[in-house]
């Protein structure tokens, strides 16, 4: 497997592959997103339009098995700037968006290549801090499964704490419900020295 940092042509030519792996992993817990794929490649279209955008992709031959995205936080200023409030500056921020990997390939160190080869780009960039979010569920959620280990073990390994009061709501579409419903994303984040 080949992990490889992807931009420009390289980036939007994957970009499909993404949007499919998106609906896969995504659809699992904690996510349950009853995915799309109109809806995605609009999504995608900020990686597609950033100058700063990056895209790592992870390879098994020629098959896209992983990837994860990240872009300067002001291009997503429309949807996180009332999760940062005023204090914030977003200019001085990278935002990891996805990180989505086929479960048959987790646990070879993927992950940690995910989070290297953006922060790099992000320091490239000269972004003092790198932040992500991810969705929060309620502990008896009927669906979630009794052998889920949250994430947050290896966000700490990685320098990541929650920032308190900064979460971000987002609307789409759980698997078996009829109507999207708003859930709460709670962001980490880490400063990045140099």
């Amino acid at each position: 497997m080949r992990v490889e940092v992807l931009t420009g042509a390289a980036l939007e030519a994957t970009l499909d592959d993404v949007a499919r792996l998106r609906i896969e992993v995504f659809r699992a817990w904690p996510y349950l997103y009853d995915g799309d794929f109109s809806y995605e490649r609009n999504y995608l279209q900020t990686y597609r339009d950033s100058e700063g955008a990056v895209l790592v992709g992870a390879f098994d031959g020629d098959r896209l098995v992983g990837a994860a995205t990240g872009t300067p936080m002001e291009d997503h200023a429309d949807d996180f700037a009332a999760a940062f409030g005023a204090d914030r500056d977003l200019s001085q921020i990278f935002y990891c968006a996805e990180s989505v990997l086929l479960p048959e390939y987790r646990g070879h160190g993927v992950g940690h290549r995910f989070f290297d080869l953006r922060e790099s780009h992000a320091r490239a960039l000269g972004r003092q801090f790198s932040a992500f979010c991810g969705v929060q569920r309620p502990a008896d959620h009927p669906m979630r499964p009794a052998s889920y280990q949250p994430l947050d073990p290896f966000w700490r390994k990685r320098g990541y704490a929650p920032l308190e009061g900064a979460v971000a709501h987002f609307t789409w579409l759980d698997v078996g419900q009829e109507a999207p419903t708003q859930k709460p994303l709670q962001f980490w984040m880490k400063r990045l020295d140099a």
